[in-house]
């Protein structure tokens, strides 16, 4: 649809998804993103490791910091690889740019294993594995964003949350893949071994892992959604700028970064940062503390497939708001049971918080490509995300870790997360507006079954539930355009006299 056209709904409008090519995206996307997770699941795991590999000279106290400083530093390159991709994504397709940035992630994540540690090539060392996280950070800026937007516009909008869950599922089989082969290397190599060389094998296997990803993904259709638009630019020969994106979708930007912000703090709360707490701060020793979140990640699968299902049925907000509440309500209790040193009591408060923040992952992959248009979605949607990830999400390990040896204070990630949790609360309830089972803004609607289409031509109105926002949109750029006629008409009447 052309970006300032509103048309009438006809029954030739309606898309009717072919169920096995929308099975095949989810699957070839959540790949990929697995295997993103993969990457970032075997760093967290071995974020002691690493520490004691590239940064020997320091206190070992403070290792744990360096090594953390050098995963959340990578985030600097994450929104510029989403301008980069993003753009092209809205350009070149959706499909195109997630295999370029898987490949591009395999590779950096293979030359981590391959770096010499410092005890061979010295301070050379840190800086190669630096550069390193930053190409995986560039990469990394285009793929999530895209495999969110990827998967929004194959689906059906009635379905949307279930099968966009798919996508976090991934994220959960690629960190328990992740984790659980560093925590079997840990318990067959020993640690001693393990930081000699055991630590780079994991790093290794990321090549195959990307060829298999790669494949997958080329072999994807390009979705019906960025087709029609495609159609559409045709016509008006027209291509989304920066600018135009600022201007005229500045009030999602804002939104959808104050979402991400409360997303992806918990999320790395929980994934990256927990392993290390539980070793380091609470004595669980490294294997012990691997098992109880590999467990944990287990038991979460079935909650986000759930979560997705019920969040097209009762409503994403709902499910996002309780979750937010019951996490402020219940954080203390959990980092109050982890801290006994019961095996038992630490399983039960990781559960409770990771229950909770299922609720997010279950309904946010497919409520964050809502927020925008087809035509500046991606790249929309991977700057914000990858801004609000890069300055909140990527930084939390080592926040919470410097604060926690700053104050001695081991509940200082309870405290956090209850503020995290407050401000999210805030924003959803204020600015984001439900869209369980609506079409995406600037598509028409998205259906599974034929028979869904006459219930919706009845009720056309709501199904172009975002043409009022198009409407003043399009009043704003008719007025700007006066204003800049008028203008142009007063400078040439001033030069003629």
């Amino acid at each position: 649809m052309e970006r300032g056209q509103i048309e009438k709904l006809t029954k030739e409008d309606i898309t009717v998804v072919d169920n096995k090519i929308a099975k095949k995206s989810i699957f070839g996307t959540s790949l990929g993103n697995a295997m993103e997770w993969f990457d970032f699941g075997i760093y967290s795991y071995l974020a002691v490791t690493i520490g004691k590999v590239f940064f020997p000279e320091i206190d070992p106290s403070a290792q744990l910091i360096y090594a953390f400083a050098t995963f959340a530093v990578a985030f600097i390159a994450r929104p510029i690889g989403g301008i980069v991709f993003g753009m092209m994504g809205d350009r070149l397709g959706r499909k195109k740019v997630l295999a370029i940035t898987l490949i591009m992630m395999a590779i950096a994540t293979l030359s981590i294993g391959l770096i010499p540690g410092y005890a061979t090539i010295g301070a050379a060392a840190p800086v190669l594995l630096l550069v390193a996280r930053m190409i995986q950070g560039f990469s990394t800026g285009g793929e999530y964003a895209g495999a969110m937007t990827f998967i929004a516009e194959s689906t059906p909008d009635k379905k949307r949350g279930f099968m966009s869950s798919g996508l976090e599922v991934g994220t959960l089989v690629g960190f328990i893949a992740g984790s659980g082969f560093v925590t079997l290397l840990t318990f067959l190599l020993g640690s001693e071994t393990m930081l000699e060389w055991g630590w780079r094998i994991p790093f290794l296997i990321a090549a195959p892992l990307g060829l298999i990803g790669f494949y997958f993904r080329s072999h994807l259709e390009e979705t019906p959604a960025f087709q029609a638009m495609k159609e559409s630019a045709k016509e008006r020969k027209q291509q989304t700028s920066l600018k135009h994106i600022f201007t005229e979708h500045w009030r999602s930007l804002l939104i959808c970064i104050g979402v991400v912000f409360f997303y992806n703090t918990i999320n790395y709360m929980i994934l990256t940062y927990m392993p290390s707490y539980l070793s380091e701060q609470l004595g669980f020793g490294e294997t012990k503390g691997l098992v109880l979140i590999l467990f944990v990640m287990m038991a979460m699968i079935p909650f986000v497939l759930a979560m997705g299902y019920w969040g097209d049925r009762i409503g994403r907000n709902r499910l996002i708001k309780g979750a937010l509440i019951g996490t402020i309500v219940l954080s203390i209790p959990a980092f109050l049971m982890m801290g006994t040193g019961s095996s038992i009591l630490a399983f039960l408060g990781l559960l409770t918080l990771s229950c909770l923040f299922t609720a997010f992952q279950g309904t946010l992959p497919a409520a964050l490509p809502s927020f925008f248009f087809t035509e500046v979605r991606y790249g929309s949607l991977a700057i914000t995300y990858n801004v609000s990830t890069s300055i909140f999400g990527g930084t939390t390990p080592l926040i919470v870790a410097w604060l926690v040896k700053a104050t001695n204070n081991s509940m200082l990630p309870a405290y956090y997360l209850i503020t995290v949790c407050v401000i999210g609360i805030v924003v959803v309830a204020l600015f984001v507006k439900e869209t369980a089972g609506r079409s995406l803004r600037g598509s028409y609607p998205a259906v599974e079954d034929p028979s869904e289409i006459k219930e919706i031509l009845i009720n056309s109105e709501e199904a172009l539930w975002w043409k009022e926002e198009v409407r003043e949109r399009n009043e704003r750029a008719a007025l700007k355009e006066k204003i800049s006629i008028l203008g142009s008409q007063q400078k040439n009447v001033g030069n003629i006299r």
